[in-house]
């Protein structure tokens, strides 16, 4: 049988773009440690519609930790407490009765907070548009074992695609940096025969948007890892840094 909690929320809530901001805080009864995170807001959401207040704005879709659109700071943590999850994915049975639950927007220049929790991350869009993506004619898919991959490049390519974009690595690095979103998005390619025709357009033009978008310097803090729903490994930095001077060197040839 789940047990029923009580939880002390403070939450931030601003109204648009140019509004300041501040935190509100909210006690909610009988929250069912079975649920989800998501589910205890649409709790709260219940509540304060029932009461007559603005409910608090929050994306999700898939719920189901594919997405990425979940995405909130909880207790100063990307996604909260436990290790490769999402913040759909976090249950309450990680908090305990009359536990102090802090909910914040990710904090950096290249997502504005819109309303709440919800932040712009189309800076994200942009930096895929630019060149995360194989835009040759290949023609008809050949055969599987027509072109051989190597085990070790398939399993790194898969590993660095699993990347959702939620932006939990900007988010809990202290430069707002997005070189691991980034670097999964061009490592996944650059291992697989399919992204080697671009890898050099691919580097240049990702990266030189990554900064236009007002994204930090990677200062290896490692936070980005740490934080990674998916377990997105800190070596595919070194891979697109690799991509990126190979195109650089290949430029002034």
């Amino acid at each position: 049988m789940s047990k029923e909690i009580t939880v002390h929320l403070k939450i931030w809530r601003q109204k648009n773009r140019q509004d300041s901001g501040r935190f509100e805080e909210y006690t909610l009864n009988g929250v069912s440690q079975d649920q989800s995170f998501l589910e205890m807001l649409d709790q709260l959401n219940v509540k304060l519609v029932r009461d007559g207040k603005e409910p608090v704005a929050f994306d999700s879709d898939c719920r189901e930790g594919i997405c990425g659109s979940c995405s909130c700071m909880i207790n100063g943590q990307a996604h909260g407490p436990e290790k490769e999850t999402t913040t759909c994915q976090l249950h309450m049975r990680s908090f305990n009765d009359n536990d102090t639950i802090v909910i914040e927007p990710w904090r950096a220049r290249a997502f504005p907070v819109i309303k709440d929790l919800v932040v712009d991350r189309s800076s994200f869009d942009k930096v895929i548009a630019s060149g995360g993506f194989v835009s040759v004619n290949t023609g008809n898919a050949p055969d599987a074992s027509a072109v051989l991959v190597s085990k070790e490049n398939a399993d790194k390519a898969m590993d660095a695609a699993a990347c959702i974009g939620c932006g939990a690595c900007v988010a809990s690095c202290p430069n707002a940096s997005a070189m691991l979103f980034v670097s999964a998005k061009i490592s996944h390619l650059a291992l697989l025969p399919q992204g080697q025709v671009e890898a050099q357009k691919r580097a240049n033009s990702m990266v030189k948007t990554m900064d236009e978008m007002g994204f930090g310097n990677c200062t290896n803090h490692a936070e980005c890892e740490a934080s990674c729903p998916k377990g997105i490994d800190l070596s595919n930095i070194a891979r697109m840094n690799r991509e990126y001077f190979k195109a650089k060197i290949a430029s002034e040839e």
